[in-house]
């Protein structure tokens, strides 16, 4: 009879036999490995979103509103002015004082006008316009009037506009305000810069300027 031998056993065969636990530690593992990832991926993408929604704005950036330095809108149209014939003195002085304005008033800028640019300025929109060499207001005893920067003015009120004018230099200046930028006296502080550097001052001065 033959002999029966029994044949060997295989690597795998043998390692399942001395390791019997091993094909279920494996399973353990993945399945541990398969939880930890599904927990893992909600949080993830939790903590994306919140970060997204951090970097997001909560709703669109508010257009810049306007400042105290931001040039108000107006019109750069020439504005009509009259330009009467000017005696030989008042002339040369205007044609001073108009090269030596400055190019704003404030937040208004220097419009061109229609006649006489070597007496005639302008500025902002609506206008405040200057003329120079026109006749000097006569100032009674009582009249108010308000030295600025070393210039004496008269006030004259009209319906849309106060009219300032000059009551102390060779030749008269005046600035017509509209209403609707206020306090007048407050524009002609650069003007009056201007008036003591080109136009000499002139006697009589009314009582009310005199300091």
């Amino acid at each position: 009879m033959d002999k029966i031998t029994d044949s060997p056993m295989t690597d795998s065969a043998q390692s399942r036999e001395t390791d019997p636990q091993k094909p279920t530690s494996d399973r353990t593992t993945r399945r541990a490995a398969l939880i930890a990832t599904l927990v893992a991926l909600p949080v993830t993408v939790l903590v994306a979103g919140l970060a997204f929604a951090g970097l997001s704005p909560d709703e669109p950036a508010a257009t810049p509103s306007p400042t105290a330095t931001t040039a108000r809108a107006q019109s750069t149209a020439p504005v009509e002015m009259a330009a009467p014939a000017l005696p030989e003195r008042p002339a040369v002085l205007c044609r001073a004082l108009l090269s030596q304005l400055p190019p704003t008033v404030k937040d208004l800028q220097q419009r061109p006008v229609t006649a006489g640019p070597e007496q005639n300025a302008a500025y902002g929109d609506p206008a405040l316009t200057l003329t120079c060499g026109g006749a000097e207001p006569t100032v009674g005893a009582t009249d108010d009037v308000w030295l600025v920067n070393k210039v004496c003015w008269y006030a004259k009120e009209e319906t849309d506009a106060t009219v300032l004018t000059t009551v102390d230099r060779e030749t008269a200046v005046a600035v017509r305000v509209p209403r609707s930028y206020g306090q007048a006296l407050q524009w002609v502080s650069p003007i009056s810069d201007t008036i003591v550097a080109s136009v000499p001052s002139a006697a009589p001065v009314p009582t009310g300027c005199q300091g």
